[in-house]
């Protein structure tokens, strides 16, 4: 069996989609945190077998999403996203 790491076109693919829409959910619902964004993605977004957690999404975002941005909520304790300004 092949190592599981690469960049294949379904990847590249399923990374695309998912940077797509979490971009156009930020972008309608800022400001929002990686929980909200999961549960729009698995829920309404129909995206379940992604394995998607708020932790997955909170390493993707700054990794993949070069137009959003976050500040610390210090009262909750987590990470709110915005959309970059220009």
């Amino acid at each position: 069996m092949s190592p599981k790491h690469g960049e294949g076109s379904q990847k590249k693919a399923r990374n695309e989609r998912l940077r797509d829409e979490i971009v156009e959910y930020v972008q309608e619902n800022e400001p929002c945190t990686a929980q909200q964004i999961v549960a729009w993605l698995t829920i309404d977004r129909k995206m379940r077998n992604h394995g998607l957690t708020p932790r997955k999404v909170g390493f993707f975002i700054p990794r993949h999403c070069k137009g959003i941005d976050y500040y610390r909520d210090h009262s909750a304790g987590r990470r709110v996203y915005v959309m970059a300004e220009d």
